[in-house]
Order: structure tokens, then sequence, then C-alpha cells
């Protein structure tokens, strides 16, 4: 099989437990960095799949990776190549395929709920679950591409994820945390987080309060998008 991509646009928020799960089951990442100045390559077909990761910046920015990434990601979704982005990378997809990106209604820091808004995709792409915990930091969010389905919502921002022809996903929010990535956010990203929790913001001692648990919740979550998402890799 042909390698995953990773794009890793900053360089504290690699690609962790996604990387992690991929290795587990025999499916070789590749990571671009393009924090280090890595190009994007021309040819989505190239690999068997895309992933992209989160990162500080906003996908409105003036940065000479957007352009080539979007054009990169409309040919992967032209020629089949399953793409899946989170948080960041949810909002690259979403905007290369059209669909706005701006401020959030709500921003969002810390463990919060998010519910599944389509009942197929519960089973498809969630183990079954309804409703669960997922990891959140963003500032933006995207409007739904044309032709994708919402598949988590929740109180604070109705497009938490999304489908697009049964093969890519994206995501506001993280499902790829490890305790070590939160701890390092925790640390780089201290100066954004309240003293005293808020409902979509969460301070930091309560985003460590049972983290493990938190962590191993999420992993399980995870490996489910996972393995449904690698279902349609290129081989």
């Amino acid at each position: 099989m042909r390698n995953v991509a990773i794009f890793r646009f900053s360089p504290t928020e690699g690609p962790a437990y996604f990387a992690d799960w991929l290795g587990d089951c025999g499916v070789t990442p590749q990571l671009i960095a393009l924090d280090e100045g890595a190009s994007v390559p021309p040819d989505a077909r190239a690999f068997a799949g895309i992933g992209m990761m989160g990162g500080p910046m906003s996908v409105n920015d003036d940065l000479p990776w957007v352009a080539p990434l979007c054009s990169l990601l409309r040919d992967a979704v032209a020629a089949g190549v399953p793409v899946i982005g989170h948080c960041l990378g949810g909002q690259l997809l979403a905007k290369a395929l059209g669909a706005p990106v701006a401020r959030a209604p709500v921003a969002e820091i810390g463990w919060i709920d998010v519910e599944v808004a389509a009942p197929a995709a519960a089973g498809e792409w969630f183990g079954g679950r309804s409703r669960f915990e997922t990891f959140q930091w963003h500032y933006d969010a995207f409007a739904l591409p044309a032709g994708a389905t919402r598949v988590l919502t929740n109180c604070h921002n109705e497009n938490q994820a999304y489908v697009v022809d049964d093969r890519h996903i994206g995501f506001q929010c993280h499902i790829e945390m490890t305790r070590e990535l939160v701890e390092t956010w925790l640390s780089t990203g201290a100066g954004e987080l309240p003293q005293a929790s808020l409902p979509a913001l969460q301070a930091a001692e309560d985003i460590r309060r049972g983290l493990a648990a938190h962590v191993a919740a999420l992993n399980a979550v995870a490996g489910d998008v996972y393995a449904r998402w690698t279902h349609r890799l290129l081989r």
C-alpha cells in the first residue's frame, strides 16, 4: 500500500494517536512538515490517503502553502483519495471544497461533548455512539461544503464534523489527543486558558482532572473513526 501523507502545520500539533494507530495497523504514515518548509506534493494519487492535523493559524491567513494544499485536497476528493482533517485540517478541507471558514460563534477549549447528527454515522463512523466527549481548542469554524453531511454537532458550534462522498471526513474537534499532546498544549497555550472554567472554555486544572480516563475514552472513539476511514484507502 502507498503511504498515508500526514500534513503538520505546527511543531506542537503532531499526528499523535493518529500516527500511532496507523503504525499499529501496518499503515505507513509519511509526515509532511509544512512548519519546517516542506513542499506540498503535486499529486494526491501518490498517497493511499491524506491526513491533516491542527494548528494555531487560520486558513484565511496569507500563508504560502494554503492555496497549493487546497488544490491538492480538491484533486484528492476528485480522485477518491480519502482525506481526514483534524480541526485546522477540517477547516482546510472545507475551504478547499468552497465552504467559508470564519470566527466561531463560540470558542471552545477543553473536554466538551458532541452529538452524532446523522443516525447512519453513529454506526458507520462512531462505533454506535450517539454522543461522546472530545477535545476542543479552536477559535474558527467551518460551514458545510456542498454535498457534505453533518455528522457531529453540539450546542456551541453546530458543525463539529462532516463527511463527503462516504470517505472524506473533517473534524472541528481533536480526536487525535494523547496525554503528552494535551500537556504540550496546556504549556504552550497557557495564556489562552481562563482561571475558572466556563461552559465552553475550561481551566487547566479541569482539563487535567481525570486526564488518563478522558484520553483513553477518546482513543477508543478515534480508533473507530480511523478504522472506518482506512477502509477506503487506495491500495
